[in-house]
């Protein structure tokens, strides 16, 4: 049987949503591994949204609490706000007490990536915050640690990410993630990708 890997996001204007869909294609390399993408619901209503200038969601399916339970690890993504995740992923998280309540995530490894505004606006704090989550679900926090190489010591160029997870600068939204940010993408994803794999042939 493969070995499920869900990349769960929640992306306001697209940042997220690019690392994501690199860090499936990191997922799907590894043998075995059958990764899916996933949003989470919107919880702002589309006048808002408007009023944000927030383009419409893509066609990702809106997962729901209880297909958290399919998997055999994931990877969560959001926004920073304020230096914790968005609201929106939060909202997602919080209607898993069901899962809580049952164990069904306990001892599934899960990652964290994540998108800031700028450069001290949170890219480790949003991800040590979020590890609270998956602490009280009993789930193995899986961070990238050092294993991306020469990339984590990148000092030319700006470069969103740390041991944490990966990551990007939105600035005014108009950045977009670069090539080495989406490398690294690809390397957290083939990375969890393989230790989910281990963990459920351990099993």
């Amino acid at each position: 049987m493969a070995t499920k890997v869900y990349i769960v996001y929640y992306s306001m204007y697209g940042h997220v949503e690019k690392l994501a869909e690199e860090i499936k294609k990191g997922a799907s390399s590894v043998e075995g591994v059958e990764a899916k993408l996933w949003q989470v619901s919107e919880t702002l209503p589309e006048e808002v949204l408007g009023k944000m200038s927030a383009p419409p969601k893509s066609d990702v399916p809106i997962i729901t609490p209880s297909e958290l339970a399919e998997a055999d690890g994931f990877v969560f993504g959001f926004p920073t706000r304020f230096g914790m995740m968005a609201a929106q992923f939060k909202a997602f998280l919080d209607a898993t007490g069901g899962l809580w309540k049952t164990q069904q995530l306990a001892g599934k490894p899960a990652g964290i990536f994540f998108s800031t505004g700028s450069q001290g606006g949170g890219q480790e704090t949003t991800a040590l915050t979020a590890i609270t989550q998956l602490v009280h679900h009993g789930m193995i926090f899986v961070p990238i640690g050092y294993t991306f190489g020469a990339g984590m010591f990148e000092m030319e160029k700006v470069k969103g990410g740390s041991p944490y997870g990966a990551g990007t600068f939105a600035g005014d939204g108009s950045r977009q993630p670069t090539e080495l940010e989406l490398e690294q993408a690809f390397h957290q994803g083939k990375y969890i990708a393989a230790i989910t794999k281990k963990l459920k042939g351990a099993a």
